[in-house]
């Protein structure tokens, strides 16, 4: 085995790459900056809500609206995918918009400019 002092500029990168460090600053997920997402992650369940800051410690999410129970208004189309898609029917099921901070694994799926509108108009989930 080598001796870490002896590595190569081009091996330190390699393992920076293997152990999720981005010398250069790049994130894939700063490209989502600014656009309206549904968030899937572990804890937090299915949210919607336009991104702040994104990268690989956690999302920042504005207006965000946790979808409890959604179906997409596409009937032909399925999952949070769909509602990204084609918007909430009226059977879904939401929160009211609040600043969230997710910090878990996620993922990001950007929402048409329809789904983002039907989103924001959806009325809230209230207990009777």
């Amino acid at each position: 085995m080598k001796n870490l002092d002896e590595l190569t500029i081009g091996q330190a990168k390699e393992l920076a790459l293997l152990f999720g460090s981005n010398s250069n600053g790049n994130d894939i997920r700063k490209a989502f900056v600014g656009k309206y997402v549904i968030c899937r992650s572990r804890n937090e369940g299915v949210n919607a809500g336009k991104v702040l800051e994104a990268d690989n410690t956690g999302v920042v999410l504005e207006d965000a609206r946790r979808l409890y129970y959604h179906e997409p208004l596409d009937e032909k189309q399925s999952w949070y995918e769909g509602v990204a898609s084609s918007g909430l029917s009226s059977n879904s099921r939401i929160s009211c918009a609040s600043l969230k901070v997710i910090s878990e694994d996620y993922s990001l799926t950007a929402c048409s400019k329809e789904a983002e509108e039907s989103i924001r108009n959806a009325p809230e989930n209230r207990k009777n």
